[in-house]
């Protein structure tokens, strides 16, 4: 029996020490720090544990893929609605025997092309052409010869009227003669009065009226001061031919003459007329620089360029002068105090006079013998003496 509870007591000890150990290994101790030397182990550290990993798989994985979800059946697409496009207002088709504007120069006369496009937009009439090259001018003609070029153009158009706007690119060197010419000497401008010159000859000489646009301002000073100059030749020019000047400066300035990125447009409202650079125009500023040439380019085209619109000249203005062949009995005028307007001897509403009186009055009695006639009996300034006998007291 002895040596059965030796052997059950071995046995005891060893499971105690595999237990404690596995306890250990479960439950490892922790380090003492010196907050704890010092303050005492938490009472929570008694709870810490760490726990082993999970132990990984010993068996192969698995390589079975999972099954495929089930897709549901894909609906018909449904038909897209049609869009319906807004239809765009229909420009006034114009007529075969329209009569055709010619505007030529550089990138102003661009402009006025655009805002003539918006002017007569509502005449089928009048078609607008514009020939321009914004870089041109009268000066170099090794790059685009205006003089050579603007024949050409008049016999393929056959314009029924001519718009000129050049200069803005001018104010450079000059060749003439086989001799160069600096800006802005006399010899300068005597050769740039030639050319101009010639241009509106070859317009004028084929009897196309002729109207040449004076250059606006810009926003350099110094550059608008021979604007200035260029525009009193071009004046001289247009006039000398039988053409007409337009002067649009004014336009394009204050009250005191200095240039404006902003002003009033055709509507009279406030808007933007040129561009950053300040030399360009906004669409408000080339439906501004049309306007002053619309009403000369409408008198020059007659009813194709104004439909519908009577015009009150000598050609259509009746004679006064000349009788007429209905002429009726005319009755001569009266006047309003005329009385034999109804036929009475006053005018209506008139009241009869009242009678003469046959009694003279005490002011005609005063007037005619200076007597002045008794007061009534009992009236304060009644001052004539009774008798007693005759008031019965």
């Amino acid at each position: 029996m002895l040596r059965y509870g030796s052997v059950i007591l071995a046995l005891s000890l060893a499971a105690t020490q595999v237990g404690t150990a596995a306890l250990a290994q479960d439950y490892p101790r922790r380090r003492t720090t010196l907050l704890d030397m010092l303050f005492g182990r938490s009472d929570e550290s008694r709870y810490e544990r760490q726990y082993p990993a999970p132990p990984r798989p010993v068996g192969p994985r698995s390589r079975k893929k999972p099954a495929p979800a089930a897709v549901a059946p894909a609906r018909p697409a449904s038909r897209p609605l049609p869009v319906t496009a807004p239809v765009p207002e229909a420009a006034p088709a114009k007529i075969d025997n329209a009569q055709k504007i010619l505007v030529i120069g550089d990138f102003f006369a661009s402009a006025i092309g655009d805002g003539l496009q918006q002017a007569f937009a509502d005449a089928p009439g009048t078609v607008i052409e514009t020939r321009s090259n914004g870089s041109s001018g009268l000066v170099r003609d090794d790059y685009f010869d205006w003089r050579r070029q603007l024949p050409k153009m008049l016999d393929e158009i056959k314009p029924a009227l001519v718009v000129v706007e050049l200069g803005a690119n001018d104010r450079q060197q000059m060749t003439a003669s086989g001799g160069d010419e600096r800006f802005p000497s006399d010899a300068w401008f005597a050769e740039y009065q030639k050319r101009i010159d010639a241009v509106a000859k070859l317009v004028t000489s084929r009897k196309i009226p002729l109207i040449w646009v004076g250059l606006p301002p810009v926003k350099s000073p110094g550059m608008s001061a021979d604007l200035i100059k260029f525009n009193a030749l071009y004046r001289k020019a247009a006039e000398a031919g039988g053409g007409e000047f337009i002067d649009i400066w004014d336009g394009f300035v204050d009250e005191d003459g200095g240039f404006v990125l902003t002003g009033s447009d055709v509507n009279g409202q406030q808007a933007r007329l040129r561009g950053p650079d300040g030399i360009s125009m906004t669409d408000a500023g080339k439906r501004k620089m049309a306007f002053y040439l619309e009403k000369s380019a409408r008198k020059f085209l007659g009813d194709m360029a104004s439909p519908g619109l009577v015009r009150l000249d000598a050609t259509s203005m009746p004679d006064l002068a000349k009788p007429q062949e209905d002429d009726r009995e005319r009755i001569p005028p009266m006047k309003i105090s005329d009385p034999a307007l109804d036929g009475g001897d006053r005018l209506l509403g008139g009241a009869e006079k009242p009678p003469a009186a046959k009694t003279p009055s005490p002011r005609d009695l005063l007037v005619s013998t200076g007597i002045m006639p008794d007061p009534p009996k009992g009236r304060v300034d009644d001052y004539r003496f009774e008798d007693k006998a005759d008031t019965g007291r």
